[in-house]
């Protein structure tokens, strides 16, 4: 299984990205949650956003709430996070990641997690 993320980039506090992560190896099923963490400069690795297998319904830290969106279109096997109003705090590797086994509880695990993008830098100037 393989989850390639992209999208990341420099840009201007206020601004919007679109972060993609296209997964290889595992379809997506009713049973699949997809998430975002990220991990700032001497930080520990943090939960930023999830949907919980196919509700379609997002879950988000307070931090990224109201600014952040999470989606994924199973026809392509691929998750997005769409992210606006950045804020130098937001600057970080973001991490996507999967799994088919995990339950409501530990969504904000990372350990709850089997499959892990390989990260892609966001760095917002301000």
């Amino acid at each position: 299984v393989q989850l390639q993320a992209s999208g990341g980039g420099l840009v201007q506090a206020g601004g919007s990205l679109r972060l993609s992560c296209v997964v290889s190896g595992l379809t997506f099923s009713s049973s699949t949650t997809v998430a975002w963490f990220r991990q700032g400069p001497g930080k520990e690795r943090e939960f930023v956003a999830a949907m919980f297998r196919n509700t379609g319904r997002g879950y988000y830290a307070d931090s990224v709430k109201g600014r952040f969106t999470i989606s994924r279109d199973n026809a392509k096997n691929t998750m997005y996070l769409q992210m606006s109003s950045l804020t130098p705090e937001d600057t970080a590797v973001y991490y996507c990641a999967a799994s088919t086994s995990l339950i409501l509880s530990s969504m904000k695990s990372r350990s709850a997690y089997t499959y892990w993008g390989q990260g892609t830098l966001v760095t917002v100037s301000s």
